[in-house]
């Protein structure tokens, strides 16, 4: 007992050096090209283009110049390198599972992965250049509009993080109704709640204004709906076989 808790323990940090190794080669090809400030330039493009002609983002910190631009890095390079750390953590727990269990983890897995990087893009290429559009558009002609860099990552970071975990209402959905926890009938009874819900959330998790607000609310409706369709198939398609 006390070996096989050990062999684990060894197990698991092999698995836990390879995810974080996989993340330091990615961050490293990064580094290398197109580099730090080439990223957040990419990054920054959406709120460049809604600024008058000749403005440009500003840096109140003595080293946000530098920081920032790493920060932005290492977070693409874990989200890049994430299909990798998944596959660590699935070969660790999936010696451990039965056959129809796996057939269970692994398509949530991919999809989940799959669900929150279209949710980021989804962000960054319609959103926020219609946002960043709006509140410029908004903004009286006595201020001058100069984000600062830090600001704007923060921003950026949380509304990537809010769209990326909406997308995931279909997942969230098919677990509910596989575990149990409610059938799809009970889920379709209470759609309006949900509805009100998903306005609800996208009220206090965006920037006040309707454009930002619809464009995470819709969605996250549109997700629950594919989750109500999706999930009686899956669930049917990763039942245990009946016993003998």
């Amino acid at each position: 007992m006390q070996e096989s808790f050990i062999s684990h323990l060894v197990e698991l940090r092999d698995r836990l050096v390879k995810a974080c190794a996989g993340i330091a080669i990615v961050c490293a090809a990064l580094f290398a090209w197109p580099g730090p400030s080439a990223i957040y330039d990419f990054l920054a493009q959406p709120m460049v283009a809604a600024l008058p002609a000749g403005a440009k983002m500003i840096a109140t910190g003595v080293i946000s110049p530098f920081l920032v631009p790493m920060k932005v890095t290492l977070l693409l390079a874990f989200l890049l390198a994430l299909p990798w750390v998944l596959y660590q953590a699935w070969a660790f727990i999936a010696p451990g599972l039965y056959a129809h269990e796996k057939r269970l983890v692994a398509p949530l897995v991919i999809s989940s992965s799959v669900l929150f990087a279209a949710g980021v893009a989804f962000c960054y290429f319609f959103v926020f250049g219609r946002v960043f559009k709006f509140i410029s558009e908004f903004a009286p002609t006595s201020i001058t509009v100069a984000p600062d860099i830090e600001n704007y990552l923060d921003f950026v970071m949380s509304m990537c993080l809010a769209f990326g975990l909406t997308f995931e209402v279909p997942i969230v959905v098919i677990v509910l109704v596989r575990t149990g926890i409610l059938t799809v009938e009970k889920l379709k009874a209470i759609r309006s709640y949900v509805i009100v819900g998903a306005f609800v959330i996208a009220a206090v998790v965006t920037p006040p204004d309707v454009v930002s607000q619809l464009a995470l609310a819709v969605p996250m409706w549109m997700l629950f709906e594919l989750g109500l369709f999706v999930a009686p198939i899956f669930v049917k398609a990763t039942q245990a076989p009946p016993e003998l």
